[in-house]
């Protein structure tokens, strides 16, 4: 397998055929045996005078203390700040606590970890004015190089446009040492893209929505090299290992490139915010990202293969050209505070300023479908099948039904109406209430996973 040159994405203005200047402003991207070691070099090469360390108990045994010690090797004496959460959520208090504990003269943070520690620093980065590496320690999502960070705010999950690290570090000793459930949610998130390209798409077909197929080919290349992987990865081989890490990079840039989380998360990604806002607010056990997006796309890839199958069944299509959209405001209010409780206001502030479920904004979304649908069709054909997610989550010993991470069939059953309003986004899930199916496809949802236990 060919390492990818990260050079050449890297602080270079890219002209675009989608008329747009493309740019990652990450400096350096070093994957390989050993990567611990050059952190000292970088940081001299950038003068940095004070560092900090951000880290949890986790992180700490698996790369934080080794970083440490490598710095004072090189004279170079970290302040360290380590939360001792079993499950660390990145939420106002533990944004708190670092704004707390960092000291204002601290030029460059160290993450040391992967997604949550990740999402953290880089918000706080952005705030404070710091720069800040990541030092990976698990290949387990692709918010490495993106420059968004879901956090949790007033209960609900916000997305917040922020900036980039300068330099993520993967070092393949610790990489491949990782939980290999956490390894299975790398590969998880990267097979979200399938559904998350074809929202993408039927976006831009059906509403007008900016695309751009040099990102959509960037991110079909990190599918690519997390698919070559896979097979070798109960192995923790090392080619395998470096594959994913490459893979979720290359999404992460992809989503630099556009300035938001567009090309690397849709419906699927809405499932999984879902689930995981509902199991916070219930102070149940919060799964990893990359395992919950992977049921969310087997989810979405079979919404997207039962939609277009009957919209090709001449009876179901004149009764999907005939059935009009209805929404119903003080219900649906209603049924946002059942199902979203004490983040119900930001939902509805959402609907209040995009009006996305509109009657007549659903009736022309639901004509420009049926107008395309013929291509449409074709687009969704090259999608597998959910099937073969499962297949590839088995196979990798990981968690593929919504049962396996604490999902019951009734909050399966709202994350299929209601995790599409925690974003105006045009995907699968609005395209059923769009078509007044919502509650119909949700019970297939629901019988299909009893059929795959």
């Amino acid at each position: 397998m060919q390492k990818i040159d990260f050079q050449e994405f890297l602080q270079k203005d890219r002209e675009c055929s989608c008329k747009k200047v493309h740019r990652c402003d990450i400096e350096t991207i070093l994957i390989s045996r050993d990567a611990l070691q050059k952190v000292p070099e970088l940081i001299k090469q950038q003068e940095y005078q004070k560092i900090c360390i951000i880290e949890d108990n986790n992180t700490k045994q698996v790369a934080g203390d080794l970083l440490e010690k490598i710095l004072k090797e090189q004279d170079i004496f970290p302040k360290r700040i380590c939360f001792d959460d079993v499950f660390l959520i990145p939420d106002e208090a533990a944004l708190g606590r670092i704004i707390t504990e960092i000291d204002r003269e601290t030029d460059l943070i160290l993450a040391v970890g992967s997604g949550t520690l990740n999402d953290l620093c880089k918000f706080i980065s952005y705030q404070l004015k710091m720069d800040y590496y990541i030092i990976a320690t698990a290949p387990s999502m692709d918010g490495y190089a993106s420059n968004v960070a879901p956090l949790i705010s007033n209960h609900a999950k916000v997305t917040y446009e922020v900036s980039m690290p300068r330099a993520i570090i993967g070092d393949l000793s610790i990489l491949k040492e990782a939980p290999m459930n956490m390894i299975a949610a790398g590969v998880g998130d990267v097979l979200g893209k399938y559904v998350c390209l074809m929202d993408w798409k039927m976006s831009h077909i059906v509403t007008g929505e900016y695309y751009c197929t040099e990102v959509v080919k960037l991110v079909e290349q990190a599918i690519d090299k997390v698919m070559q992987g896979t097979d070798k990865l109960a192995l923790r081989d090392e080619d395998a290992i470096l594959s994913i890490m490459e893979g979720l990079i290359l999404s992460g840039i992809g989503m630099s490139y556009i300035g938001n989380s567009r090309p690397a998360s849709g419906s699927e990604h809405h499932l999984s915010h879902y689930w995981e806002m509902m199991a916070l607010l219930s102070n149940g056990h919060i799964e990893l990202h990359g395992t919950k997006v992977a049921i969310g796309t087997v989810i979405g890839l079979r919404l997207y293969e039962k939609f277009f199958q009957d919209l090709g069944i001449a009876d179901s299509y004149h009764a999907f050209q005939s059935a009009e959209p209805e929404f119903h405001p003080e219900q649906w209010s209603a049924e946002i505070r059942r199902v979203y409780l004490g983040a119900a206001d930001s939902v509805i502030a959402l609907e209040n300023t995009s009006k996305k479920n509109a009657p007549e904004e659903m009736k022309r979304r639901k004509e420009a479908l049926l107008n395309q649908r013929d291509l449409l069709q074709i687009e969704v054909k090259k999608l597998p099948k959910a099937d073969q997610i499962i297949k590839i989550l088995k196979l990798l010993s990981a968690k593929s039904t919504p049962e396996e991470v604490g999902v019951s069939e009734e909050t399966l059953r709202d994350s299929i109406l209601y995790a599409k309003e925690l974003r105006n986004r045009f995907g699968i899930l609005q395209v059923l209430t769009d078509f007044g199916l919502q509650d119909a496809y949700a019970e297939e949802i629901i019988e299909y996973f009893r059929s795959v236990k």
